[in-house]
């Protein structure tokens, strides 16, 4: 396959008009078909949730384009922290690339646009959470030299 050239990309904050071709792809896999509703109209949740986030000077939901067709996302949030002498991080969430796409560069290439994001805001460290079902993704966080250095929680609170 054809390694994605950066240049051909564009990354621009996502819109109100994203949304279903957003939550379409995260729920086009094994773990997103169980929890996600791409059934249109989307349902108000989602809604709500994206005017929360483009509301907060501190989340933005990003997409990337090749040709004026979304092929990513993700979600970065920038976090002050106490620790760390008072640092700011950025977690990565959310992160979905189009199935046609996979394996062309487009995630290395969103990734490095994501970390020179959160270098821009500061940032001294960006994080990100996968679910262990998911080892194809966790092999590629390796490889762009994310470390799990650390056990995650999760509580369920409904």
């Amino acid at each position: 396959m054809k390694t994605m050239n950066d240049s051909t990309l564009q990354y621009r904050a996502a819109t109100t008009k994203d949304l279903p071709t957003l939550v379409a792809m995260l729920a086009d896999d094994a773990l997103g078909a169980l929890r996600e509703n791409p059934a249109l109209p989307l349902s108000k949740e989602y809604l709500m949730a994206f005017a929360s986030i483009d509301e907060d000077p501190n989340n933005e939901l990003i997409v990337v384009e090749l040709e004026a067709q979304i092929i990513g996302m993700l979600q970065l949030t920038f976090i002050p922290y106490l620790t760390h002498q008072g640092t700011w991080r950025c977690l990565i969430e959310g992160v979905r690339i189009h199935r046609q796409h996979r394996g062309q560069g487009v995630g290395q290439a969103l990734f490095q646009w994501a970390i020179d994001r959160a270098k821009h805001r500061g940032c001294q460290l960006a994080q990100l959470t996968s679910d262990k079902q998911r080892p194809d993704a966790i092999r590629f966080y390796e490889s762009l030299g994310f470390v799990a250095s650390h056990e995650g929680f999760k509580l369920k609170l409904n």
